[in-house]
């Protein structure tokens, strides 16, 4: 299984890139996010999903590692091939991904090619508890350059999740609380909106206890 490809860029294509290996030309198939940062001529090294059936043999090609697990990810969900998630990938990033699942905004899903309102609610549905441990994952795994909202978001998470709430609910409150509160909130005020968030559903459990 190829897992991995350095080269030269020798064509770039709508969906996919040729890379020249040693004098061996390789199709893969790329999100525009990925392509864009390819330049025919140029070295390159892509992180590679092969995907084997009996009639053939595809690679995927991520310029990023983070966008090959959202790749996995996206592709466990029933409707979504290989195609689907690139389309997916190519219109939104990863943060992108984690607040509109979170939030369940299914028009923002539904900007990528092949996502229909049914595929777009499936995808929130049956993605909202993984990527919420993506969102925490981010944190111990966070590269130097990585995005500092995007940091935040998973720091805030675990808090909330050492506090006793679930991942998923965690998640999707300080998702609406970064939403009132603006890119420039601190980590301290992203726990107490998320907390905020989170109080009427606690009042809510409790009054049915009662």
């Amino acid at each position: 299984m190829i897992a991995k490809l350095t080269g030269l860029i020798d064509s770039i294509a709508e969906d996919s890139a040729v890379i020249d290996v040693a004098g061996v030309g390789y199709l893969v198939f790329c999100s525009a996010r990925t392509l864009g940062r390819l330049v025919v001529g140029e070295a390159a090294s892509l992180v590679i999903e092969t995907h084997v059936r009996e009639d053939h043999i595809h690679l995927f090609g991520f310029a990023e590692t983070s966008e090959h697990q959202w790749f996995n990810v996206l592709t466990t969900v029933q409707g979504v091939g290989a195609r689907v998630a690139l389309g997916i990938l190519s219109v939104l990033s990863g943060d992108e991904l984690v607040h509109a699942i979170a939030a369940a905004d299914k028009a923002m899903i539904s900007r990528a090619p092949g996502v229909g309102p049914k595929l777009a609610t499936r995808i929130t549905s049956e993605l909202k508890d993984k990527v919420a441990g993506i969102a925490i994952g981010s944190v111990a795994a966070a590269q130097p350059g990585a995005g500092a909202a995007s940091g935040l978001t998973g720091e805030a998470v675990s808090a909330l999740v050492n506090l006793g709430y679930s991942p998923s609910h965690a998640l999707t409150a300080i998702t609406h609380a970064a939403g009132h509160l603006g890119s420039d909130a601190g980590l301290e005020q992203l726990i107490r909106g998320g907390l905020a968030e989170l109080a009427p559903k606690d009042h809510g459990l409790r009054k049915q206890a009662t």
